[in-house]
């Protein structure tokens, strides 16, 4: 009788654990998750009893950078300092105004289901929806909002960008009936898209410059929203989102409009989606009000500023993030400016350029200002208030970034 023939004990040890693994983890890719906008929340109280007061459905619009094949959102009680209950929340293409293509409108769910509670203090990301998003699509996600206590709601004061209201829960309307226009994010922090697994998203962290300020409302034209275009339009390049944490008014280490960057660094930045490369313009408030020439309060120098900026390459690089410093605009001739606010300028710029705590820099002083007087905005790229650009001045910002820097 000839032997019976079996597997060798290795072999049979590493069936039998296979076999014991669930089904669906066996050869299961991992969802590759990547931001494709966001913004900054900050506080804000809500004295008048507006919030709250009543069941209002939120439509909010936003220009996505980085197209996918699935897509959710993070929505943010992070300021909050009552539980935050969303009955029911959806997706879909803008076409005009406020109102949406029907055809691509998908109910989102938490968890499974259509309605969640956000406890103070936290964010909740929802379930992925079956929308699949080109680059640069308008997005409406409309939340209905029941009435309930809101002392406190987060939200992005600044928005250039219109989105709407309306009364009751009519978050799957073609069109809103006599909405109100409003000029804020509320509650709404991030949408991510399903991407490729070489996909991955830069974060533009900074105050108002960054933000968009003065720029035109509803056109898409801060230098993040740019920088997206070129991105896109180049091959190497074209696999990459941008996320603009703009704050207006904004300081590296003092609280003003919203935490100072050192305290809102890890939700802002760490925790977005795919984070692979890190913009920092961050400063220029900090110098303004320390050497306020009128009322100078928070009083700081270069060298405290050059720590703040220091903590969070550090911060970044802990998580395998490359960072990019961006030189601090001209800013002679804004109502905070003074000629001990401008040296600090120059020695925070002097850092940005040479230090090997960066990954490298981007020289967004030396394009924006005045060739005959360094110290000024040029008069192609201010918007006429002597700190911010124009619409023309965040082009010039935007054209002037390498983008072999998101190569490496």
């Amino acid at each position: 009788m000839k032997p019976r023939l079996s597997a060798p004990p290795l072999l049979t040890l590493a069936l039998f654990c296979l076999f014991c693994l669930p089904q669906n983890a066996i050869a299961a890719p991992a969802d590759h998750w990547v931001g494709t906008w966001a913004t900054s929340p900050v506080a804000m109280p809500n004295t008048e009893g507006i919030f709250g007061a009543a069941d209002t459905t939120y439509r909010e619009i936003v220009h996505i950078s980085l197209g996918g094949s699935r897509v959710r959102i993070i929505l943010s009680n992070e300021f909050g300092l009552d539980p935050l209950t969303i009955n029911a929340a959806s997706i879909a293409l803008r076409t005009t105004g406020n109102e949406i293509d029907p055809a691509s409108a998908n109910a989102l769910t938490f968890g499974g289901r259509p309605s969640i509670t956000i406890p103070p203090g936290a964010l909740v990301v929802s379930d992925p929806a079956n929308l699949k998003l080109a680059s640069f699509a308008d997005v409406a996600v409309s939340l209905f909002v029941p009435a309930q206590p809101m002392q406190q709601i987060t939200h992005h004061s600044f928005a250039d960008q219109t989105s709407y209201t309306a009364p009751g829960n009519v978050v799957s309307a073609k069109a809103l009936e006599s909405p109100t226009e409003i000029y804020n994010w509320p509650f709404l922090k991030g949408v991510d898209v399903m991407a490729d697994s070489k996909a991955a998203s830069i974060v533009a962290f900074g105050d108002s410059i960054t933000d968009g300020a003065l720029s035109t409302r509803n056109a898409n034209a801060r230098w993040p929203d740019d920088l997206a275009h070129r991105l896109q339009a180049n091959k190497k390049t074209a696999n990459l989102g941008i996320l603009n944490q703009g704050i207006g008014g904004n300081r590296i280490l003092h609280d003003v409009t919203g935490p100072n960057a050192l305290a809102r660094f890890d939700r802002d930045v760490l925790a977005q989606a795919g984070v692979k490369y890190l913009i920092i313009l961050e400063g220029i408030n900090d110098i303004g009000h320390a050497q306020d020439p009128v009322k100078p309060y928070d009083v700081v120098t270069a060298e405290d500023l050059i720590v703040g900026l220091g903590q969070l390459a550090t911060r970044a690089h802990t998580h395998g993030i490359k960072v990019y410093g961006a030189t601090l605009t001209p800013y002679v001739g804004a109502k905070y400016a003074s000629p001990a606010g401008e040296a600090m300028r120059q020695a925070v710029n002097k850092w940005i350029r040479t230090t090997d705590q960066l990954d490298g820099f981007i020289d967004f002083d030396k394009v924006t200002q005045d060739p005959a007087n360094p110290t000024v905005f040029a008069p192609a790229a201010d918007s006429g208030d002597h700190l911010h650009p124009a619409d023309a001045g965040y082009k010039i910002m935007a054209d002037s970034i390498d983008l072999s820097l998101f190569t490496k």
